[in-house]
């Protein structure tokens, strides 16, 4: 994964920007209800968003 492409999680979920991918695990940011969140998850946890899904379902 790169930096600036949008993912979500296996199991569901918003969909979330890579913020960095250094290391073993990759910080994701995601806004929900106008707030800044962020998060640390392994690579094979994570799944690329298709064109075809809503990037802002909630």
């Amino acid at each position: 994964m790169n930096l600036g492409d949008i993912v979500r999680l296996k199991s569901g979920g918003p969909a979330m920007t890579v913020a960095t991918t250094g290391g073993e695990n990759i910080l994701c940011s995601w806004f929900m209800n106008n707030k800044l969140e962020e998060a640390v998850f392994a690579p094979q946890a994570l799944e690329p968003v298709v064109e075809d899904d809503s990037a802002y379902d909630l």
